[in-house]
């Protein structure tokens, strides 16, 4: 899954322009504590709770955000970016959505930690124990119930799965799975051998890289809290 995928259309971001008091009006109507404030298409950064606790009376509802420091102007994934970085993100700021940038850095919209986690799906056994794997494929192609006896063959199971639409080819899906095995090597070996494409794979332990094993280890946390 790529944050495009996972874009909350019902989190509206604010302007420089907006004042603190619908600011504070937002962020209560949307149960969120931040949101993400724009000038123009450009992201300038969060604005949190914290932001406004030094302009709750009324006398100062109509400041403007340009006048508040904003932070988080660092805290944006691309929507080329995998769900992996959005958690990343999520976890190292400690906010509860990220915002979304194109190849332009300019916003297209933000990715809550909660839908990113309910398109994924929680393993239901211990999270420590999986991988994922991303396939690409023409739509004809796609049978589960066949990758999924592959991957059986290969003494593992299917925990959950998510198809969406291939950003670069309408008639191609993007098939994203979590397996209950820490290693992927067999079970790649064998869907590359039935001719399966995959553009990406995340090893529980063992065969990742020290940034990728830092990326899967803080997800794995932030699930199991």
């Amino acid at each position: 899954m790529l944050a495009e995928d996972l874009l909350n259309q019902m989190i509206p971001p604010l302007k420089v322009s907006d004042t603190v008091g619908k600011a504070a009006k937002w962020l209560e109507e949307f149960h969120v504590n931040q949101l993400p404030v724009l000038d123009n298409r450009a992201y300038k950064g969060l604005v949190t709770d914290a932001d406004l606790l030094d302009f709750e009376e009324a006398a100062n509802s109509n400041q403007l955000l340009s006048d508040l420091a904003l932070g988080y102007e660092e805290a944006h994934v691309l929507n080329s970016q995998h769900f992996y970085s959005i958690m990343e993100v999520a976890i190292q700021n400690k906010i509860q959505l990220v915002p979304v940038l194109d190849a332009q850095h300019e916003y297209v919209g933000v990715v809550t930690v909660s839908d990113t986690l309910a398109a994924f799906g929680q393993p239901p056994i211990a999270v420590g124990q999986g991988a994922v794997i991303v396939m690409s494929m023409e739509e004809r192609d796609y049978s589960l119930s066949a990758i999924s006896r592959y991957i059986e063959e290969n003494n593992a199971k299917i925990l959950s799965a998510h198809v969406a639409q291939d950003e670069h080819d309408p008639y191609r899906i993007r098939l994203t799975l979590k397996v209950n095995t820490p290693t992927l090597t067999r079970i790649v070996a064998t869907l590359e051998r039935f001719g399966y494409v995959i553009t990406a794979q995340f090893n529980g332990v063992g065969e990742l890289g020290e940034n990728e094993q830092e990326r899967y280890d803080a997800l794995l946390r932030y699930l199991s809290l």
